[in-house]
């Protein structure tokens, strides 16, 4: 591998880390901590991840539990969980917060997979965009005389088999979160 392709591949790594982000943030009807990344709580003032003020842990399949390090901080992390959009009710006994999260219903595991697959075609129109920069970059390079034609050549087949390393690598995702969800 040259140096010409390593950087465009490491931002289609980039892309492929992105859309594992994404994913970590669908609500697949089993419990994940990753869910209240988004969730921000106004603590004095700034905004803050739930994650950094308090232990979040996945007590059962379908709970998640957190117990903020400050008592103080039960309500303000409480009224955070109302007002996001992750949809689910917490129930707090005074110290320690509960989520509870239903098993999704047919119709709506319908949805999130149509969503998977969306989020999945956005990674690969990505990884197809950074191909493409990279193919004018090899073409500039070439009109430049930096390089002969016979390196464009060979730049270009090996900035397309990673190409479609990534694109498999993105459908081969897209098919696990797609068999998580669809799990009962």
């Amino acid at each position: 591998m040259s140096e010409y392709t390593k950087a465009y591949e490491e931002k289609m790594n980039g892309a492929v880390g992105h859309l594992q982000r994404e994913f970590a943030s669908i609500r697949a009807g089993r419990a994940n901590p990753a869910i209240l990344d988004r969730v921000m709580v106004d603590y004095y003032g700034a905004p803050t991840p739930i994650n950094q003020m308090a232990a979040v842990a996945v007590a059962e399949a379908r709970i998640l539990t957190i117990t903020p390090w400050d008592p103080t901080l039960i309500h303000p992390i409480e009224h955070a969980l109302l007002v996001s959009d992750i949809g689910i009710n917490p129930t707090n006994d005074g110290r320690v917060i509960r989520l509870v999260f239903p098993a999704p219903t047919e119709e709506r595991r319908r949805q999130l997979t149509k969503d998977v697959q969306k989020l999945g075609e956005e990674a690969k129109i990505a990884v197809r965009n950074i191909r493409r920069e990279a193919m004018d970059k090899f073409k500039a390079l070439k009109k430049n005389s930096e390089i002969t034609e016979d390196d464009q050549k060979n730049l270009e087949e090996q900035i397309q088999k990673i190409t479609d390393k990534f694109v498999k690598r993105i459908d081969e995702e897209c098919s696990l979160k797609n068999a998580e969800i669809m799990e009962i």
